[in-house]
C-alpha cells in the first residue's frame, strides 16, 4: 500500500512540475533549419509563432513575408476577401459554374485559399494534390481555364489591388495553365 502512495504522489509531482508529462515538453524548432530554437527568438505572424535558432533566420523570416506577395497584398484578411469575392463570382458565371456544381464549397473555399497563401509566400506550405492531379479529371478548356483568370483578375481590381500586384499574380496564375490544362 505504502508503495501505491509513494507511486501516486510521485506521478502528482510530475504532472504538476515544469517537466511534468501535462507540459509541451517539446522544444520549439526553428522554422528553417529544424534545430532547437533560441529562447525568445520568435516571431507571431498571423496567429502563429514561428521560433527560430539565431536572429539572422528571424530576420530573414521578417525579409522574406515583406517581400511575398502574400504579405504586400495584406495576407490571410486580404486573401480571405479575395477568394470568397471570387467564388461568388465563379459561381454566377454561366461559363464555368457547372464545374462546381457537385463541389463542397467550404472545402474548396479552404483549399483555395491555403493554395494561394502558399503560392503567394506565406509561410505555411501548400500539402495538397498538385496542379494537374487536382484538376485531371475535369475536362478543363483553354476557355475555362481563361473565364477563371479574368473572374480572379476583375475580383483582384475590384478589391483595388495595386495592379503591379495583380500583375504578378496573373503571372502566377498563367504559369499553372500547362498543369491545369493536363497538356
Amino acid at each position: 500500500m505504502l508503495a501505491a502512495k509513494s507511486l501516486t504522489a510521485t506521478l502528482s509531482l510530475l504532472l504538476l512540475s515544469p517537466f511534468g508529462l501535462c507540459q509541451d515538453s517539446a522544444a520549439p524548432t526553428c522554422f528553417y533549419t529544424g534545430a532547437t530554437a533560441k529562447p525568445g527568438v520568435t516571431i507571431d505572424y498571423e496567429g502563429t509563432t514561428y521560433a527560430f535558432s539565431s536572429d539572422e533566420k528571424k530576420s530573414r523570416f521578417e525579409q522574406e513575408r515583406a517581400a511575398s506577395l502574400y504579405h504586400q497584398i495584406g495576407g490571410a484578411a486580404a486573401l480571405t476577401a479575395a477568394v470568397d469575392l471570387f467564388y461568388v463570382k465563379v459561381l454566377a458565371d454561366k461559363r464555368v459554374n457547372h464545374f462546381f456544381v457537385d463541389i463542397n464549397m467550404e472545402t474548396q473555399n479552404r483549399k483555395q485559399k491555403a493554395f494561394l497563401a502558399a503560392v503567394l509566400g506565406a509561410p505555411v506550405p501548400w500539402t495538397g494534390k498538385d496542379m494537374r492531379a487536382a484538376h485531371v479529371n475535369l475536362d478543363i478548356r483553354e476557355s475555362d481555364f481563361n473565364a477563371i483568370a479574368e473572374i480572379l483578375q476583375t475580383t483582384l481590381a475590384e478589391l483595388k489591388l495595386d495592379k503591379q500586384l495583380i500583375t504578378q499574380i496573373m503571372t502566377i496564375v498563367a504559369s499553372t495553365k500547362d498543369d491545369v490544362l493536363n497538356l
